[in-house]
Parts: C-alpha cells; structure tokens; sequence
C-alpha cells in the first residue's frame, strides 16, 4: 500500500513563498515518479508538474517559473516549492504517483495525498 502524506500548507500573504513536503512510503521510494496538482475551490483539479525518480522535471506551462518541484531520495520525499505566491494560488496541493508510465509525462495517477491546503492572502 503506497501511502503519501503532504505537509507544509498555510496562510500566506501575496508575495511570500512556501515549501510542501510530500512523504512517501509501502513502495521503493525510487521506483516512484511524483507530481504535485491543485485543485481552487470550485475548479478542476489541476496538473503543476512531475519530478522522475532521477530528477527529470516537467511543469505544467502556467506553473514554471515559480514552482520548483524536488525530491530527496534518503528522506523519501518530494518537494513543491512556490515563490511570489498570488491570490490565486490558494487551493489544496496534492502529491501523487502513478503506479505505472509509459508516457512522459505521465497521463494517470493511482496514489493521492489527502492534500494540504494553501491559503494566500492579497
């Protein structure tokens, strides 16, 4: 059972930046491929980039520049950091991985975190 936990959420002011963590464990931390997504209140959830079990990185278009998506293998964790956070960015961030891939990126996701929520303030 693959079980990942966010953390990091909070209340922020536009401007500041945040560091999500996203712990994962019931799998060889290395086999993963781990993205991140958002979902706004009353919006789909959206794709905000992906992280290889090498460091590959790919981003959804709207979130590079300042999103940067990392992962530190011995701690078995995956990162999503923001800066010059905005309005709307608030919405609950959720890791994921896929159980498996064929593509790059890849296209579905089996495991979620429960989310952690982002709150900016303007």
């Amino acid at each position: 059972q693959v079980q990942l936990v966010e953390s990091g959420g909070g209340l922020v002011q536009a401007g500041d930046s945040l560091s999500l963590s996203c712990a994962a464990s019931g799998r060889t931390f290395t086999d993963y491929v781990m993205g991140w997504f958002r979902q706004a209140p009353g919006k789909e959830r959206e794709f905000v980039g992906v992280v290889n079990r090498g460091g590959l990185l790919y981003y959804a278009d709207a979130m590079e520049g300042r999103f940067t998506i990392s992962r530190d293998n011995a701690k078995n964790t995956v990162y999503l950091q923001m800066s010059d956070l905005k309005p709307e960015d608030t919405a609950v961030y959720y890791c994921a991985a896929p159980f498996s891939w064929r593509s790059w990126p890849p296209v579905t996701y089996d495991y979620w975190g429960q989310g952690t929520q982002v709150t900016v303030s303007s």
